[in-house]
C-alpha cells in the first residue's frame, strides 16, 4: 500500500474526502517527526512507539577499495511495534 492507497482507505474508512484525509495523515507525520526530532518519543497504545535513538561511532569499510573508514556517531529514527500490532501480524 502507498501513500494514495492509504488516504483512500483513511477517507473510506472514516467518511471523509480525499482531501481532508490527506490533511489529517500529513499532519499527523509532521508531529511525529517534529516530536522525534527534538528527541521526545511518540507512543500509539497498540500500534507502537517511534523514537530516535543514537548510533555509535564504528569502523566501516569502503567496499569499493576495502580501506578502512570512519563512520561518525548519528541519530536514527526507531520504531517499535505495540504488543496488539504483533499479534496481528503474527495471526497473518
Amino acid at each position: 500500500m502507498n501513500k494514495a492507497e492509504l488516504i483512500a482507505a483513511i477517507a473510506d474508512d472514516a467518511e471523509i474526502s480525499k482531501a481532508k484525509a490527506e490533511f489529517a495523515l500529513n499532519s499527523a507525520i509532521e508531529t511525529i517527526i517534529k516530536a522525534v526530532t527534538k528527541g521526545d518519543s511518540v507512543q500509539l497504545i497498540g500500534f507502537g512507539t517511534f523514537a530516535s535513538g543514537k548510533r555509535a561511532a564504528r569502523m566501516g569499510r569502503n567496499p569499493k577499495t576495502g580501506s578502512k573508514v570512519e563512520v561518525p556517531a548519528k541519530h536514527v529514527p526507531h520504531f517499535k511495534a505495540g504488543k496488539e500490532l504483533r499479534e496481528r501480524v503474527d495471526l497473518v
